[in-house]
């Protein structure tokens, strides 16, 4: 796997999430989850969106091998959803057990349409999923604030 993370932040976005796309071209969504050749992750903010990273696999064939799909949910393991053209029960499951809302677009959905969608969503009327994951967010960093100031 080649892994690239951006660590630069540009602004403090008070209210984000990081979203993923299963994309061979970091330009649509062209894969499906299992056989995902790479993910690009997007962090969402209500003015601002910026891609944070990039991970490449290898091997990608969909063989059954339950190993590639635990690799790829890990490395999602902070995103609020993962976008891709399909996505097995297995994968579903393991994705949902960490949080992580699956969603099955068209192939060649643009993901820069996707991004102003949820963006606008997010300043607005955010998704219940997306609405639990920045609770989750908002409750871990009320609690490292705590944890911080105790002695």
């Amino acid at each position: 796997m080649r892994h690239l993370r951006l660590v630069k932040h540009t602004k403090e976005v008070n209210m984000s999430v990081k979203i993923a796309f299963a994309t061979s071209n970091r330009r649509a969504v062209n894969q499906h989850f299992g056989a995902a050749e790479a993910f690009a992750i997007y962090e969402l903010g209500e003015s601002e969106t910026r891609m944070v990273e990039v991970a490449e696999f290898i091997e990608t064939a969909m063989d059954g091998h339950e190993g590639k799909l635990a690799a790829k949910v890990d490395l999602l393991g902070d995103c609020a959803a993962v976008y891709c053209n399909a996505v097995g029960a297995s994968a579903i499951q393991q994705l949902l057990a960490k949080s992580i809302q699956p969603m099955r677009v068209d192939e060649g959905t643009l993901i820069d349409e996707l991004l102003l969608g949820l963006q606008k969503n997010l300043a607005n009327d955010p998704p219940v999923w997306m609405t639990k994951h920045l609770k989750k967010q908002s409750k871990s960093a009320s609690f490292a604030e705590d944890e911080a100031w105790q002695e």
